[in-house]
């Protein structure tokens, strides 16, 4: 029986959408403001939105915690990049399945608008629970949904973009809206007019400004820190079943395998959404005690990529100095990646900082393991010869800062 075929943008595909890269991350925290500190102050995200819960959603959920506001914070143009939410406002609209799941949200970019209103329906005819759908500040229309061990997914396609003058757009702009349009529907320049023809300031949105001094030389510029995020990801998730999840990231959202490894006799699956090595690593919940990680979050690691190796190093010793725990985990849970700093936050949750990752071609082969580079734990070389994909792969648009 021939599988039917869907017109994505005039390439036919076996679904109506096509994931091009992951776009942004959230983790659920009991904290926000400790968290904060860790991922504005010392990682280097620029804060591009608050909300206080307070305000936005009161209730008991937020009783007794230490900061009720959220966090939307990223390191280049796109509204945000990595979320933080109150973990008690989060379990109570989400209701995860797990009490160790403290990833908010996972999300894939699409290409168009129209891919992630046929995604949904596409999903709920496979069997797949939609959670909700519409449009939330940051301006992006999206579908969210739980891959089969919990996780919360999401489609997204239009996220507000964040200038040279550093403003979001007003709080008066915000869409909050649970429910997609009908197709077509207008283009965000005409949304704009109509809010400045009803007089609403443009410029009175969020605007973040970094006071830390700047003593650091980065590539030429005065910076807070020795270093800059230039692209996240991947995302490596501990999950109950690995070939289960590995068929719904495949199968249902299209993400191509990379690779498989074995890590402490464990069999771990590293798959891509474009020319990134991995998007996403799966690795089964068993290995989190083998590990040394604990069973406070099915989170093995998240991926920031750094703009170089020397960056890396000197985040290493920048992040040593200032009291941050740096973890050693084994060589097989990043190919593709060569060397690694994984940094501790707050809650446990472990950010893996690198500065390479290998991309994959045309034909869809990764560099077999034998041809990569050899890292001796601890040797930290300076400087390294280049790889022939190094500095390759998404590029960082726009000043460091």
């Amino acid at each position: 029986m021939t599988m039917k075929k869907f017109n994505v943008g005039g390439i036919l595909y076996d679904r109506p959408f096509k994931i091009r890269r992951l776009n942004h991350f959230g983790i659920s925290v009991q904290d926000t403001g400790a968290a904060l500190t860790f991922y504005r102050d010392l990682l280097g995200f620029k804060v591009s939105d608050v909300v206080d819960l307070q305000e936005a959603d009161p209730g008991p959920w937020l009783d007794g915690l230490p900061d009720t506001r959220l966090y939307f914070l990223r390191h280049n143009s796109d509204h945000h990049t990595f979320v933080l939410m109150p973990r008690p406002w989060v379990d109570k609209n989400d209701d995860p399945d797990r009490d160790d799941i403290t990833i908010n949200q996972i999300t894939w970019q699409v290409g168009t608008l129209r891919e992630v209103v046929e995604a949904r329906l596409w999903l709920e005819e496979q069997g797949t629970k939609i959670d909700r759908y519409g449009r939330d500040p940051g301006s992006n229309w999206h579908t969210y949904f739980p891959d089969p061990t919990g996780h919360t997914n999401e489609l997204e396609y239009g996220i507000e973009q964040v200038g040279w003058d550093g403003l979001s757009k007003p709080a008066a702009l915000w869409p909050w809206v649970q429910e997609h349009p009908e197709l077509p529907t207008k283009a965000e320049a005409d949304e704009l007019a109509e809010a400045v023809a009803q007089g609403i300031d443009l410029n009175s949105g969020h605007r973040w400004i970094d006071d830390a001094e700047k003593t650091y030389d980065l590539g030429g510029v005065r910076m807070a820190r020795p270093f800059a995020p230039v692209r996240l990801g991947p995302v490596s998730l501990f999950v109950e079943d690995v070939a289960i999840a590995e068929a719904f990231y495949t199968g249902t959202l299209g993400l191509v395998k990379s690779e498989e490894t074995v890590v402490a006799g464990h069999r771990a699956v590293f798959l891509r959404a474009n020319t990134e090595h991995h998007s996403i690593g799966l690795f089964p919940l068993e290995l989190r005690e083998t590990l040394g990680l604990g069973d406070h979050s099915t989170l093995l690691s998240f991926g920031i990529q750094l703009g170089s190796y020397e960056q890396l190093r000197a985040a290493k010793t920048y992040l040593e100095g200032r009291g941050v725990t740096l973890i050693d985990l084994p060589q097989e849970i990043h190919p593709g990646i060569d060397y690694v700093v994984h940094a501790v936050d707050p809650e446990g949750h472990v950010m893996q900082l690198y500065y390479y990752m290998e991309q994959v071609g045309w034909d869809g082969s990764v560099r077999p393991a034998a041809e990569r580079r050899r890292v001796e734990p601890g040797v930290w070389p300076e400087p390294l010869e280049p790889l022939p994909d190094t500095y390759h792969g998404e590029t960082f648009w726009g000043p460091i800062g």
